[in-house]
């Protein structure tokens, strides 16, 4: 059985029944979807279709990831033409797609990176603390470089290691204890300051308290610093400008590495192709997902500058080769298609179109939201923003979650999917907005203005509460 844009109650039933009596979906309980039934059956641009005919703009791009939006029938026809070829070989022989995306992810870097493929951003962060450790070992003997330094609130993935690594308690929780080698420092969270100051008279506090910790902790037993360019699970932090130069420093003073997330922030997100280059930094290990191939297939990569690579370069007999494999990283059809869905990228210059749509987009959302007296802040670059709510904005108090949730409620009943932060009890209540880079003007216009009418709705709802 199919099911087509067609409205058609009686397939429709059968699919949720079939799917609530034997699917187990992640981070969503199955109570809240017995009642949302969203049965998504099409989609084309920024634009998905409900198996009953609704439609809706898709504010989040699916989980962050369909940068070059739906539809595009020609990766069908890339995938299936390379699988016609060669569906499958592992890669530790060679293939011509993953040579060549290796190839544009090197270029789009300046030069001086390989590329390890894996299948997920949680794999490729995962393969990236894998990748400092065992450079630790070749160029540091004698000592045991095995920490990361992370930051609370950040998020890295769903593996046991990952998630040690973020910095979200309500994610980490059910799965601890941990085994202790990541050690978490102040985030850049400016509007929501852990330190309590305030920028620019902080002097980037927070920065400088990563070289604290490193000393606290013994630069010998440091093998890593990981960041996201701007933290988007939290709620969209985008750092100050020197946030991220201060780190790179600090890191090089102390021979650390510094591990760049770039699952959601890379390929166009931001403005940028990646979100580093916003500051001028250079990655020494660098996790890219989501966008580098729009969710068409599942492929993933850690990157790593050539210094690095070099270590694990030598006779075979020194086994200094990457100890790690996945048994589908480089899969031939998903580089062929990532390796089109980056031409594209290119093509229509789409890095660009999410600057200037994202900057439309922020200017729009403070100009008819900032009327509303919940809303704290709206910040971001490119096409990653959020929209802070707070009961008022001198006390920046929390807007209570069932409000929050609320305004993602009014927004999809009104044909629009936004996202939320998943901060825990200090960062939940930011509206977050991720769409796809091929939004257009009258599309962002139109989520402005849904937007304007869930806040307004809730200042309503809280007046009639009073």
């Amino acid at each position: 059985m199919s099911l087509t844009n067609q409205p058609d109650p009686e397939a429709r039933a059968r699919v949720v029944a079939q799917d609530l009596q034997n699917v187990m979906h992640p981070i969503v309980q199955h109570r809240a979807l017995e009642k949302s039934q969203l049965v998504v059956t099409g989609a084309q641009g920024s634009t998905i279709v409900d198996a009953d005919g609704s439609t809706y703009l898709d504010a989040m791009a699916g989980l962050w990831c369909v940068n070059i939006g739906y539809g595009r029938t020609e990766l069908a026809q890339i995938a299936a033409e390379q699988m016609e070829q060669v569906a499958y070989y592992p890669h530790t022989a060679m293939n011509l797609p993953a040579a060549r995306l290796a190839e544009q992810i090197n270029a789009l870097m300046g030069g001086g990176y390989h590329t390890y493929f894996v299948n997920s951003g949680s794999e490729a962060n995962e393969a990236g603390f894998k990748v400092a450790r065992q450079y630790a070992k070749h160029e540091f003997p004698g000592q045991f470089r095995f920490k990361t330094i992370a930051r609370y609130y950040a998020y890295h993935g769903t593996t046991l290691a990952t998630l040690a690594a973020g910095g979200m308690g309500e994610r980490k929780m059910k799965f601890e204890p941990f085994a202790g080698e990541f050690i978490h420092v102040p985030a850049p969270t400016c509007y929501r300051c852990p330190l309590g100051l305030e920028y620019p008279s902080c002097k980037v506090a927070c920065a400088k308290a990563i070289e604290t910790t490193i000393l606290g902790e013994g630069p010998q037993t440091v093998a890593e610093v990981i960041v996201e360019p701007i933290m988007s699970g939290v709620g969209v932090a985008v750092p100050p400008d020197e946030y991220l130069p201060m780190v790179e420093a600090i890191c090089r003073k102390y021979d650390v590495l510094l591990h760049v997330d770039e699952v959601i922030n890379g390929f166009g997100r931001t403005g940028k192709m990646f979100g580093h280059q916003h500051y001028g930094i250079s990655p020494d290990i660098m996790a890219v997902a989501k966008g580098i191939v729009s969710a068409y297939l599942p492929i993933a990569a850690t990157v790593v500058k050539d210094s690095v690579f070099n270590s694990f370069l030598g006779e075979v007999a020194e086994a200094r080769q990457v100890m790690q494999v996945n048994t589908y990283g480089g899969h031939p059809a998903a580089a062929a298609v990532a390796v089109r869905n980056i031409e594209i990228m290119l093509e229509e210059k789409l890095a660009d179109r999410s600057a200037t749509m994202g900057a439309h987009l922020i200017e729009g959302l403070r100009e008819r939201l900032f009327r509303h007296a919940i809303t704290g802040d709206v910040r971001g670059k490119g096409l990653l923003i959020g929209i802070e709510l707070v009961t008022d904005r001198e006390s920046r108090t929390q807007l209570d979650g069932a409000l929050v949730q609320g305004v993602v409620d009014f927004c999809k009943a009104n044909g629009v999917i936004v996202g939320r932060s998943g901060g825990g009890a200090r960062h939940s209540n930011t509206i977050v907005l991720s769409p796809p880079l091929i939004i257009t003007r009258s599309e962002c216009d139109t989520l402005i203005e849904v937007l304007d009418k869930a806040l307004a709705a809730t200042v309503a709802r809280m007046a009639g509460q009073g």
